[in-house]
């Protein structure tokens, strides 16, 4: 039997115990962090980019793609509970309550994500580090406002003089589309919806494709390399935002309910298959 002495009262033990979580979420998040800064150089991205740009993987619809999602863990998201769908179908329906006439931004909200299939084995089981986090410019400076900058210093391009300045290979206004983002599901997404062929106006695309651009989109970072396209998408992708980060809630979405109507977007928007 313990000593009565040695009993820790139940609201100490409790906040002891979410302070021991919170600290290893840390630890995790900052290992995550220094990976991910390390390794994505403008090399591998170029590698990643040539590897999954033939989609030669598999051939399936949009929708099938959301239930594979299904079967993925991001590490990166706190709220695993419930399935991944549920997830993309709460952004899309949260932005279908408030925008009823913008259809494309709805099916945005339901396929933005989907590129984190990237993590199951069958699509190369790329670490966490390679699929989820915030993205950032390769082949110019990291900008400090980009979260955990520190790790930029064991990455081989940080004192390489063709990629660690301003502008690096790019210049000025050229256009985000012309501009390599670190590697991840942000990019596949864009990459499998673009060469499919998809209808989607270019607001969806760089939504897709700039969602985790943080640098960006909450600290102004990197307008130098925006062309007048870009800074008018800017402002969707802005809107978007909210609701991917905030959408999360604890109404469950009726998967059946809601499908039909899901359906008919993918179709008017996408090709019955596509090639991954």
């Amino acid at each position: 039997m313990v000593d009565s002495w040695f009993h820790i009262p139940t609201h100490l033990a409790t906040l002891l115990g979410t302070t021991m979580l919170k600290c290893e979420r840390q630890e995790g998040v900052q290992n995550f962090y220094r990976n991910n800064h390390i390794n994505q150089t403008y090399d591998f991205v170029k590698k990643m980019r040539e590897e999954y740009g033939k989609l030669n993987r598999i051939e399936m619809s949009i929708w099938e793609c959301c239930e594979l999602l299904n079967d993925v863990v991001d590490e990166s998201d706190p709220d695993l509970d419930e399935p991944q769908i549920e997830h993309l179908l709460q952004t899309a329906e949260a932005i279908r309550k408030d925008y009823p006439d913008e259809d494309w931004l709805h099916l945005t909200g339901l396929i933005h994500d989907l590129g984190k299939v990237l993590l199951l084995p069958s699509f190369g089981g790329r670490p966490q580090w390679a699929v989820v986090g915030d993205t950032f410019p390769v082949g110019c400076a990291f900008d400090e406002s980009i979260v955990h900058h520190k790790y930029f210093e064991e990455n081989p391009d940080y004192n390489n003089p063709a990629y660690n300045t301003k502008y690096g290979v790019y210049s000025e206004g050229c256009g985000l589309n012309n501009v390599m983002m670190s590697w991840g599901h942000d990019d596949y997404m864009y990459l499998v919806a673009k060469e499919n062929k998809t209808t989607l106006p270019s607001a969806a695309l760089f939504i897709i494709r700039y969602h985790s651009f943080y640098a960006l989109h909450r600290s102004g970072a990197y307008k130098h390399l925006m062309n007048e396209e870009d800074i008018e998408n800017l402002k969707w992708l802005q809107i978007f935002n909210k609701y991917d980060l905030y959408s999360k809630s604890k109404v469950r979405v009726d998967v059946e309910k809601v499908k039909p109507y899901y359906l008919s977007l993918i179709s008017k928007y996408f090709p019955a298959k596509l090639k991954w």
